[in-house]
């Protein structure tokens, strides 16, 4: 049986991330992991006037939670996330929980986050599934990493019906919403190494979940603004994906092609508003990175960051306006400003 150091030590040889014999710290081997994930290239900001009207709507976007039962350092940065939503002045018409909700996916891990988000008033939550939400394949029932004994008794299709029992999605994992003429689509990753063990880290989307998204796309041809929220990151243009990036990208790019105000939401890099550039135009849509309110990675090498962000995002009639938000100290992030106009 593997410890947990032991796991991701031999989960970074398979991926060629480090050497024989060369293990590093744990914190490091996490950072390395992270950074080794797709970059997004340097694109620039759109700025245009900032209005005084009120949005359509407005949400904010935490992604990579990262909670456990194991662990107490995620849910205290969850709680000054919801401590400042909870004292935000203007009206929220929902959050989305941008993947990878818990560490390991089990049933204690989705308790302990209902029990952290029941202390707040709190608007619509949705949400959609990451690669960590499947993770109890892994662990034995004394919580051990064991890559021998894997799937040590569970199935994906255990890990999904805990996360849609713990949104109240029914049947499927993902789902789409209105609200005031803005659509929201959870897209999820719909199986894992238990029924694919090709996907690796890798988001991978049934057909069934691509022909429903063809579909309710249709809905778009008028130029009504979507909100695509994705776990894994996108690879460059014209390729399909690997371990860690959304597998089915070139299907994925080619359903979302025909429509105008597209943004697609990812997640999973845990990249820093700090520093890193968050915003890729080198698709048909607009795409946006977040950052993690558990893991967002230090700005310096081999260190733990403190930092706890998110993503504000407000649809008016006329744009999109997404910043990124601090919520250690309740800041907005300088660089970290995006207002995109909407095409008519």
């Amino acid at each position: 049986m593997l410890t947990r150091r032991n796991f991701v030590k031999r989960l970074l040889l398979s991926m060629g991330l480090i050497s024989t014999g060369v293990a590093g710290s744990l914190p490091f081997l996490r950072r390395f992991a992270v950074q080794a994930e797709t970059v997004l290239p340097a694109t620039p900001s759109i700025f245009i006037e900032e209005t005084s009207n009120e949005p359509l709507a407005a949400f904010f976007l935490l992604s990579d939670l990262h909670i456990t039962v194991d662990a107490t350092s995620m849910s205290d940065k969850l709680h000054l996330a919801l401590q400042d939503i909870t004292n935000w002045n203007r009206k929220l018409d929902g959050i989305i929980l941008g993947g990878d909700l818990t560490d390991f996916g089990r049933l204690n891990d989705y308790l302990l986050l209902k029990k952290i988000l029941n202390q707040y008033e709190l608007p619509q939550i949705y949400g959609n599934m990451g690669n960590h939400d499947y993770y109890d394949i892994w662990l034995t029932d004394d919580g051990g990493f064991s890559t021998e004994t894997v799937p040590n008794g569970k199935t994906d299709a255990m890990s999904r019906q805990r996360f849609q029992n713990f949104l109240a999605y029914g049947d499927l994992p993902y789902i789409d919403a209105w609200i005031n003429d803005v659509h929201l689509i959870m897209v999820s990753q719909d199986a894992y190494v238990e029924e694919r063990p090709e996907v690796g880290e890798g988001a991978w989307y049934s057909d069934e979940q691509l022909k429903w998204l063809q579909e309710i796309m249709k809905a778009h041809g008028d130029g009504k603004p979507s909100l695509v929220f994705i776990h894994q990151p996108l690879p460059s243009p014209g390729s399909d994906g690997r371990s860690h990036q959304l597998i089915r990208a070139n299907e994925f790019r080619e359903i979302l092609k025909p429509y105008k105000n597209v943004f697609v939401l990812s997640g999973h890099t845990h990249r820093s508003f700090g520093t890193e550039n968050h915003y890729n135009e080198e698709n048909s849509f607009h795409w946006f990175n977040n950052a993690s309110v558990g893991r967002t990675r230090s700005l310096v090498p081999g260190l733990t960051s403190e930092s706890a962000q998110g993503m504000y995002i407000e649809v008016y009639a006329h744009q999109v306006v997404i910043r990124g938000r601090e919520f250690t100290n309740r800041t907005w992030i300088d660089n970290a400003t995006w207002m995109v106009p909407l095409l008519k």
